[in-house]
């Protein structure tokens, strides 16, 4: 039998208030904005980028990735639920039986967030002087942070799981089954983290060789 196998059982909810709940898959997801739109803000700054600018992108960016990522949910993995409740896609709440609930939006899907994240560029570069190309490949320096905690709330969430497995550091999800997996959010989770910390290395020995950000003409 396996050995040092981890028995994971953690409650999604932070604190449930009644009428409304903290979820670490929220915080965490925040946290990872918050962290990648920091490392950003330095980029753009070194790059002088004025500051209201940066502003105006942060608020593209941020309503891309928090559209996109409610919509690639429930257009993706759930298109017969809200298709048939389109309000709930926007509200987060529901109304079931005559009983309001307020429920929160329980459904994000990262890569629908990056669709959005690209939609959102067009739409500012067509109304402001930059590349686009360019503005994706410093979003693109800090991206993995963002995807690194948004794993880790996959893990909190018992969701996205690995293959069964005999590894001694394996995790049985106990919500899901009582089979040991690998444990696939922390892998992805690592895997960004090293990402991310090279393409800050990168930056910082190629950048002046990068042609500058600004649009030509």
């Amino acid at each position: 039998m396996t050995t040092g196998i981890i028995y994971w059982n953690a409650d999604p909810v932070i604190v449930d208030f009644g009428f409304f709940a903290i979820r670490y898959y929220t915080l965490l997801f925040g946290t990872g904005i918050f962290l990648a739109s920091w490392f950003a803000y330095r980029i753009f700054r070194e790059n002088n980028i004025p500051a209201e600018t940066f502003t105006t992108l942060f608020y593209y960016v941020f309503f891309g990735i928090v559209l996109g990522a409610r919509l690639g949910h429930c257009l993706f993995y759930e298109p017969a639920y809200f298709l048939h409740h389109p309000l709930e896609i926007i509200l987060p709440f529901k109304i079931e039986n005559g009983t309001f609930e307020l429920t929160g939006y329980r459904g994000l899907a990262s890569h629908g967030g990056a669709i959005g994240v690209i939609i959102a560029l067009f739409l500012f570069c067509r109304k402001h002087p930059y590349s686009m190309l360019r503005l994706l490949d410093y979003i693109a320096i800090v991206a993995p942070l963002t995807a690194a905690f948004i794993r880790l709330g996959n893990l909190m969430n018992s969701e996205i799981v690995g293959e069964v497995t005999t590894v001694p550091w394996a995790f049985v999800f106990v919500q899901l089954d009582k089979l040991p997996r690998h444990p696939a959010q922390l892998y992805e989770a690592i895997a960004y983290l090293v990402l991310f910390f090279i393409n800050i290395f990168l930056y910082q020995k190629k950048e002046k060789n990068y042609p500058q950000v600004f649009s030509q003409g």
